[in-house]
């Protein structure tokens, strides 16, 4: 799963990163903790006076679907299972119609040991970014007269034991893991064009057998327990846990 990641560029940079525009308004700013139902940096494809663009959006993480009573639904929905997505109904409009990617530089995961919890880092070996599978929707809140962009994280299972290496390492941390898009499939995947069910389900299939690929030149490391409060903000959580 995904709990909580990093994201550690500014808008400008990030765009530039990632090729794309920064959509007018949209506030980036770096986070080493990011949590769910904070505003995150999404990356999307959408028509713009006959041209395709691809932007990137400020998404509440957490995604309400438009018949969500209130914002409450995205405690529940920062990340959605890829296996299941096409029949839920929470997702299954946006895996057909509504996808994104989810820039990240890191993602944190904790090792169960006993009732011991040890976060992790999971990141890129080479420093590059991350681009989550996402999905995004848009909410009318009630409450304010005013329309919500929100997202979540698509996750897959983690790698069968056996393959060595990161891959190892990832299995032995957790059952599940976000997927990143891999260059095969990341235009399929940002296109606004809307997919029928079988197409959706196939797209998926694709997207979890490449996100090994991409896994597969990770780096995993500890890190300190101060992750584990959202107070805390900084570059030094991403440090390798020293032990004296």
């Amino acid at each position: 799963m995904c709990g909580r990641y990093v994201q550690a560029r500014a808008g400008a940079d990030l765009a530039a990163d990632l090729g794309v525009h920064l959509a007018e308004g949209a506030e980036v700013r770096p986070s080493w903790n990011v949590a769910p139902t904070t505003n995150v940096p999404i990356v999307v494809e959408r028509l713009d006076e006959d041209e395709l663009r691809r932007e990137i959006h400020v998404a509440r993480w957490g995604l309400l679907p438009g018949w969500a009573k209130d914002a409450k639904q995205s405690y529940k929905t920062f990340n959605a299972r890829s296996e299941t997505v096409i029949e839920k109904p929470t997702f299954r409009a946006a895996v057909r119609s509504r996808r994104c990617a989810v820039p990240a530089d890191a993602y944190y995961e904790w090792l169960t040991e006993g009732t011991q919890k040890r976060p992790h880092v999971i990141r890129p070996a080479d420093g590059r970014l991350i681009t989550f599978a996402g999905l995004y929707e848009w909410w009318k809140d009630p409450s304010a007269d005013q329309w919500v962009l929100s997202t979540s994280i698509l996750t897959g299972p983690s790698p069968e034991p056996g393959p060595g290496g990161v891959l190892d390492d990832l299995a032995a941390l957790h059952d599940r893991m976000p997927l990143p898009l891999g260059p095969k499939h990341f235009s399929e995947w940002l296109s606004a064009e809307k997919l029928d069910k079988d197409d959706a389900a196939l797209l998926l299939l694709q997207v979890r057998a490449e996100a090994l690929e991409v896994a597969s030149g990770w780096e995993i490391y500890e890190v300190g327990r101060e992750v584990g409060n959202v107070r805390h903000n900084s570059p030094e959580l991403i440090a390798p846990l020293q032990r004296g």
